[in-house]
């Protein structure tokens, strides 16, 4: 596996118990100034479903299934949740660690899916004496290995459907929505998350092979009202569309969060109801074969070259 002497697996992290749940929503937004009443009301989400997230679950899941086919030891970090990153560092130092390649488990270029991680990785270093260095992976959203396993996915989402409505069925891409501003500024010359997004979508529709129609919609929006966020968001669009069912692909997420179970196997699935279109959701890519193999293929791959310091910059709101 090239210069590297290990493979630190980088996500976002969640809850395990109820306990959990609020001092982990209030580690997520330290900085934003995020009203008392939404958090609340994110914490009921995650107590309807137990008090915990699927996503440390799908993490280990896919840790057991990529161990068996890289060469050099695995490690799990998180940003906002145990484990978190600064202990995960310390014991690869203590295990003698040098070099590692962090594969993190967001796809996109953006601050929140891909600068937040290099920033949050290069604090935990700080904090950890002879932290190993640590080369992020690079962005995989068009790898073929995603591509494969979301099509697959969507494929399966369609045979659920009556078969009356799968051949006009319309696919419905989702993704986390982000501040207008931070859109702007992703990538190194703007715009990248909502591009790389499009070309993702692009390649699982042609996958599936025909014509079909597709959209591109948001999900998951949490900051205050009077800042703009992409839109529209999936249930404002799920309202609109002419189509006799529909296929929600979250294509924004490689494993479920508690965005996904809720926002759309709950909001998205009641309001579906509610309105008599027929609706399916595909599962993320969690540990399908093909994006497991990507793992192992993105490790194996030259190094990639670091991204520019001006590269989805922070907003105002969070430097410092």
């Amino acid at each position: 596996m090239g210069t590297y002497d290990a493979l630190l697996v980088v996500s976002f992290g969640g809850p395990e118990k109820p306990d959990d749940v609020m001092p982990f929503l209030e580690n997520v937004v330290r900085g934003r100034g995020i009203p008392r009443e939404r958090l609340l009301e994110v914490e009921a989400h995650y107590q309807r479903f137990g008090g915990h997230s699927p996503i440390n679950r799908q993490c280990r899941d896919l840790i057991a299934a990529v161990e068996p086919t890289v060469d050099v030891p695995v490690y799990w970090g998180n940003r906002n949740w145990h484990p978190y990153l600064e202990d995960t560092l310390r014991q690869m130092a203590a295990d003698g660690v040098r070099r590692a390649a962090a594969f993190v488990t967001s796809a996109y270029s953006s601050y929140s899916s891909c600068r937040q991680y290099i920033d949050d990785i290069a604090l935990a270093r700080a904090a950890v004496e002879g932290a190993p260095e640590v080369v992020k992976l690079r962005h995989y959203f068009d790898h073929p290995g995603f591509v494969a396993a979301m099509v697959d996915h969507t494929r399966e989402a369609l045979e659920s459907l009556p078969a009356a409505h799968r051949d006009a069925a319309r696919l419905v891409f989702t993704a986390h929505s982000i501040p207008v501003s931070m859109a702007n500024t992703a990538g190194p010359a703007g715009g990248a998350y909502e591009a790389q997004l499009r070309r993702t979508a692009a390649a699982v529709a042609a996958g599936l092979g025909g014509e079909r129609g597709w959209d591109l919609v948001w999900q998951s929006r949490s900051g205050p009202p009077h800042v703009p966020w992409l839109e529209p968001d999936v249930c404002d669009h799920l309202r609109e569309i002419d189509a006799p069912a529909v296929v929600l692909v979250p294509i924004g997420f490689v494993s479920d969060h508690m965005e996904v179970v809720y926002d759309l196997d709950v909001e998205a699935a009641d309001l579906a109801k509610e309105i008599g279109l027929p609706l399916a959701r595909a599962a993320t890519a969690g540990t399908h074969p093909r994006f497991v193999a990507m793992v192992g293929e993105l490790l194996a791959e030259p190094e990639p070259v670091p991204c520019a310091a001006s590269c989805c910059p922070a907003p105002p709101r969070r430097h410092g």
